[in-house]
């Protein structure tokens, strides 16, 4: 009897695994392509989930790959920037990346290529030579972990500290554009007195006042060797009188009330948009505000808007006249993909970033480090003057593309406890403990 009912449920098994099985072929047929063979399946991950002129362009390129290539079940996701890093350090806990997926230059990418999550992409690079020759000096540099090996090619190029003014309101207030750091605080003294916000800032995502502010001010007070030594811990320290004096330059620029109430309560877009309507004279910002003014503004309203660089400080180790960031993030490759999928994940690639598309990022407004040609009918004129004073500018290093992710994140939020009236020699000591247990061995 024992052994009867063993057989059974036996058999029960079988037939239930036999069962299994047919259901998984039926389902993988019925996923397949017209020709009846089974679809590639390929996830992307990025962050170009606005409406932008510049998110719109890539997305459009991720859905022609789609409809170029039917044989391809392609899993698109467009994270709102705000909540991207933590969704990809997320899954890379879990060693479940997508495909493909969009990274930072800097630490991020950096610290998935040390915990093997990456693979290179050089071998289509080298298959579209001319390509990968029009990338402008350095593009590749943050992405070669290994000599020969580059991981990524970026989509942008990454410009944070510009200075955006409202000529028209300076002129009718009678105030200079600030060239030195003492014409900056008069500046803001004057507005102050006339009741206009000197400086626009929205710092609720709290990366926002270090990529934009503290990167290029703190470079012209320490040097850049300085900063890149602090942040490989060798022979430099952020509880340095040096950077102590740099936080305290952004101290002043918040006791002076530069910024407007309420700075981190709003985001980065609403900060663009106080901006542009005249409520703020100027708006240290980065490369994509060209972008997202280009998507909301008109041209009339643009057209009083000057760029320009942060003034320097006096006494500064740091050159004048540069300004912050480097190689913009790009489409990296997971290092489980593997075959066919690896095979299309590399065109997909290709088909984002190569020369098509990088004329079209370009002519969305934002900036690339490609040489390319562009139809200036379809770019605006302030995009023009940025790109201009860009391409003679001289780049020097954004925080968080050296800092630790807890470093940065240490930071992040040291300004925002600076902004609330925390201690700068506290706010310094808990970044120089976050990067040295990063650059310990």
């Amino acid at each position: 009897m024992k052994t009867t009912r063993k057989l059974g449920i036996v058999l029960l098994l079988m037939t239930m695994l036999l069962a299994a099985c047919g259901s998984g072929e039926s389902g993988k047929q019925a996923e397949g392509s017209a020709d009846g063979q089974e679809k590639v399946k390929l996830t992307i991950w990025h962050n170009f989930a606005g409406d932008d002129l510049r998110a719109k362009s890539v997305r459009s390129f991720i859905e022609q790959f789609a409809k170029d290539h039917p044989e391809v079940e392609l899993d698109a996701q467009a994270i709102p920037p705000d909540g991207y890093r933590q969704r990809l350090s997320t899954v890379a806990a879990a060693n479940e990346m997508p495909d493909v997926f969009f990274v930072y230059a800097g630490s991020q990418s950096s610290e998935l290529y040390q915990a093997k999550l990456l693979q290179p992409i050089t071998e289509v690079l080298d298959a579209h030579s001319d390509w990968k020759d029009k990338f402008l000096p350095g593009a590749f540099e943050p992405y070669e972990f290994e000599q020969g090996q580059i991981y990524s090619a970026p989509l942008g190029m990454s410009a944070t500290s510009i200075l955006y003014y409202n000529k028209a309101l300076f002129e009718k207030n009678n105030v200079k554009v600030p060239t030195t750091w003492d014409e900056m605080m008069t500046a803001v003294s004057a507005f102050n007195a006339k009741g206009i916000t000197p400086i626009a800032l929205g710092n609720k995502a709290p990366w926002v006042a270090q990529s934009t502010i503290l990167g290029s001010l703190a470079d012209r007070v320490t040097g850049t060797e300085w900063f890149k030594n602090a942040a490989a811990q060798k022979g430099a320290k952020f509880t340095d009188p040096e950077f102590i004096q740099a936080l305290g330059h952004f101290k002043e620029l918040v006791d002076h009330k530069a910024f407007q109430d309420g700075a981190n309560s709003i985001d980065n877009t609403q900060a663009e948009q106080y901006f542009i309507q005249g409520n703020a004279a100027m708006m240290i910002s980065g490369a994509w505000t060209l972008t997202n003014l280009a998507a909301s503004s008109t041209e009339d309203q643009m057209k009083d808007i000057e760029v320009t660089v942060l003034p320097p400080i006096p006494g500064g180790k740091g050159k004048a006249g540069t300004i912050s960031g480097g190689a913009g993030g790009g489409l990296a490759l997971s290092s489980r993909t593997e075959g066919k999928a690896r095979e299309l994940a590399l065109e997909l690639i290709y088909a984002v970033s190569g020369p098509d598309a990088q004329k079209a990022i370009a002519e969305s407004n934002s900036m690339v480090m490609y040489d390319t040609d562009i139809d200036k009918s379809k770019v605006t004129s302030l995009y023009y003057k940025a790109f201009n004073l860009v391409k003679s500018t001289e780049v020097t290093p954004v925080y968080d593309a050296y800092l630790s992710a807890e470093a940065a994140e240490v930071i992040n939020n040291g300004l925002q406890e600076i902004m609330m009236g925390g201690s700068v020699e506290g706010v310094a000591q808990k970044l120089q403990d976050a990067q040295a247990r990063s650059a310990a061995p």
